[in-house]
């Protein structure tokens, strides 16, 4: 079996140009990015690459990202080792409190800041426990 990459990223948005913007600012920080356009394409990736973070928007078609969320932290291997960071235009309050409820370990709303997403990547990163 292929051991993934060290703190490798899962970017999950169904928005192409929002996908690609995140995707392009962390793999210059030197990142290893993988990028899902779906709830369905998000947790088959989840499954066989083991990201260390999850970038995850909340609405998308299909599977939202509330269920992916609440799905990938039910895996029975890797759902308490993966960081999950929610990224959304929904800005309430109750909305934050919903995605940490489900499972998230962050939340940003958009437009995203770049310079506040990379350091909540790194911030969270950090907290990543190694596999053994």
């Amino acid at each position: 079996m292929n051991r993934p990459s060290a703190q490798s990223i899962l970017v999950v948005d169904d928005n192409d140009d929002n996908a690609e913007i995140v995707r392009a600012l962390l793999e210059s920080r030197g990142f290893p990015v993988l990028v899902a356009h779906d709830g369905d394409q998000a947790m088959a990736l989840f499954e066989s690459a083991r990201p260390s973070l999850v970038l995850l928007d909340v609405l998308m078609p299909g599977r939202s990202g509330w269920e992916v969320c609440r799905l990938m932290r039910q895996h029975p291997e890797h759902g308490r080792n993966v960081r999950i960071i929610m990224l959304t235009a929904l800005s309430d309050w109750n909305d934050k409190q919903s995605a940490l409820q489900t499972g998230a370990d962050d939340y940003i709303t958009k437009p995203i800041d770049l310079p506040d997403l990379e350091l909540r990547v790194r911030r969270n990163l950090a907290l990543v426990t190694p596999h053994a």
